[in-house]
């Protein structure tokens, strides 16, 4: 009986460690730089497009493409918060290693640490839509990417209700 509990807890480790590309670790918060984006990559150039107003910070997170991390609470591999800046920016967010991602992005107007459904912006890879169905919260299916060791541009759009 012990044998078949530390074989299960030990194929229970191997999937969790499956659901995130190879060597990822969680909650990286980082400065922003463009350094990584001037190099060979893996990196992602975003163009930040839509941005209503300067105020408050933009918070911008890379996550494990598996339907398993997507927008889960702590599961994402990398975080830069920059300030507001209207209209349009651009920031480079480093990728760890080639795989699948997806990227978050939300701008939080006061700058309270909340998301405010009815004032905060946000984006996604893709830029998939968004309603009153989904939330917000639209599948990895619509939002991963795959990079290899490249530096990827990405186009993403800011929306607010």
């Amino acid at each position: 009986m012990t044998k078949r509990i530390l074989r299960f807890a030990a194929a229970a480790a191997i999937a969790v460690g499956l659901s995130a590309p190879a060597g990822a670790q969680f909650r990286n918060e980082i400065t922003h730089s463009v350094a990584p984006c001037q190099g060979n990559g893996p990196a992602v150039w975003i163009q930040v497009s839509g941005i209503e107003g300067s105020s408050g910070t933009m918070r911008i997170q890379l996550y494990p493409g598996t339907s398993a991390d997507w927008l889960e609470r702590g599961r994402w591999i990398n975080r830069i918060e920059v300030p507001a800046r209207a209209g349009s920016m651009q920031v480079c967010m480093p990728v760890p290693r080639p795989g699948n991602y997806a990227i978050a992005i939300r701008h939080d107007k006061n700058n309270n640490g909340r998301t405010d459904i009815t004032s905060d912006g946000g984006g996604m890879s893709n830029n998939p839509s968004i309603n009153v169905f989904n939330l917000g919260k639209p599948s990895i299916d619509k939002t991963r990417f795959s990079i290899g060791r490249e530096v990827l541009p990405m186009a993403i759009r800011m929306r607010y209700l």
